[in-house]
């Protein structure tokens, strides 16, 4: 399960570990969970920072599901990968019930679910969530992403192959806006 949704926002970014996650900086957890892709060292940190964070957003808790999401790419135990799966899931649905419109929370969940094998049955909200954050991109509502990520979000919704011709070319029209 590759998650590279968040690659083209590393470029050119060094990783510090000692960021202080106490005030909620989304540029640094948004860039420490780009190195938590390939490490499991930085994965659990993150958990643990964010996870000490009382009343967490909605956006929080969406970084926690792809966080959990992450675990069980990390994990080499079977068990522990449909856990942790299924605590995912469960963790998007509590960000998505609280910020249903937010492009982010919607793009961390479409992303992981795109990439986990289809066979796992992960993959309940590809469509609702390719809807809503092409309804947001067509409203220009991109809640605290910045104009990176909403192309990022953009691009990785054309490659996914999940959309409609007429999504793409809309799709398209806007990243050449941006």
């Amino acid at each position: 399960m590759l998650l590279i949704l968040w690659m083209p926002l590393a470029q050119g970014h060094i990783f510090s570990k000692h960021i202080d996650l106490s005030e909620p900086n989304l540029p640094a957890i948004r860039k420490l969970l780009i190195a938590a892709l390939d490490s499991k060292k930085t994965t659990d940190s993150l958990y643990i920072n964010l996870e000490s964070i009382k009343n967490r957003s909605a956006l929080l808790t969406g970084y926690m599901g792809a966080l959990e999401a992450l675990k069980a790419k990390h994990t080499w135990n079977p068990y522990f990968k449909i856990k942790y799966l299924n605590d995912c899931e469960k963790t998007f649905a509590k960000a998505v019930t609280r910020d249903p419109h937010n492009i982010e929370i919607r793009f961390m969940r479409f992303s992981i679910e795109h990439n986990v094998p289809n066979f796992l049955g992960y993959n309940n909200n590809l469509v609702t969530d390719r809807q809503e954050i092409i309804r947001q991109v067509d409203n220009q509502y991109y809640a605290q992403a910045d104009k990176l990520l909403v192309k990022t979000i953009i691009s990785f919704l054309i490659e996914s192959k999940r959309c409609t011709l007429g999504e793409i070319t809309d799709l398209k029209k806007h990243l050449a806006s941006l």
